[in-house]
């Protein structure tokens, strides 16, 4: 295990925002990993006895699987959060499958770690809570944008939720990957990023799916974008770059006098954070 002193607190956004105490309730038990580009976190009825936080560019999604062997992904997750029993016990049936999309760095530590540094800090328990609400803001509306809106707006939205962990343009996503998160053929996809190719809204490259403007790219999305990342800025106090990339998030202690942060919590988000 790393010492406490070279834990990259720094490569993700909810444990850079913890101050010296809170940090040092979660640095022992905090283990650096390297996951490779398919790394199979959790599977669907898995225990989910740890919590994995991202770092950096590491990207995983929760993905469903269908019959048939399509599967539709739920949520995407980066530097700006985590996966796995983030408010709940942990030690419960995952109902997702969680796969890393972009390989690189986490950190892990055990879930019952986790819930005694959040009953030893109200911080703590705070910025948890606050983020699994912003997660099953995700959910929800990933659930509704795939009811209701074309695929074309659905490329758009995944491909700037990405650019939001990534902070560049230039995003490694091939083809197989878009279809599988999206649950469409790669045959229909391809036609699909034709038809945004030719709008002048990306340019499909070897691996790699290039996004040449965001203004216009959020004037092609639905609304489904915008209303998650405004849900995260309100309830997380995220700060971004005019470019989209998610720079900080706040942790701010448990205040005995209701807020309209807290407001935004509602009980029982445990569901969301597997």
């Amino acid at each position: 295990m790393p010492s406490h002193n070279s834990i990259p607190f720094e490569g993700n956004l909810l444990l850079d925002a913890l101050g010296a105490r809170d940090r040092a309730l979660l640095a022992p038990h905090l283990v650096l990993a390297e996951c490779p580009r398919g790394t199979v976190l959790f599977e669907v009825g898995d225990d989910v006895s740890q919590v994995t936080f991202p770092l950096h560019r590491t990207i995983a999604a929760l993905i469903v699987p269908l019959r048939g062997g399509r599967t539709v992904e739920t949520a995407t997750v980066g530097h700006e959060g985590a996966i796995g029993g983030v408010v709940s016990q942990g030690y419960l049936p995952a109902f997702t499958r969680c796969v890393v999309q972009i390989e690189g760095a986490v950190l892990r530590m055990d879930a019952d770690r986790l819930r005694e540094a959040k009953r030893a800090s109200p911080t703590l328990g705070d910025l948890f809570v606050r983020y699994a609400d912003c997660l099953l803001a995700q959910i929800l509306q990933s659930v509704a944008c795939n009811a209701a809106h074309p695929i074309e707006q659905r490329v758009v939205r995944w491909l700037l939720s990405l650019q939001d962990r990534l902070g560049t343009d230039a995003l490694p996503v091939t083809q197989n990957m878009l279809a599988s998160m999206l649950g469409v053929g790669r045959s229909y996809l391809t036609g699909v990023l034709g038809t945004l190719q030719d709008q002048g809204l990306i340019v499909v490259g070897r691996g790699r799916i290039h996004l040449l403007d965001r203004t216009r790219a959020e004037a092609a999305c639905c609304e489904c974008h915008a209303r998650v990342r405004r849900h995260f800025m309100s309830v997380m106090g995220a700060v971004s770059t005019p470019d989209g990339e998610i720079l900080a998030v706040e942790a701010t202690a448990v205040s005995s006098e209701p807020s309209s942060r807290s407001e935004n919590c509602p009980p029982g988000p445990q569901e969301a954070a597997r």
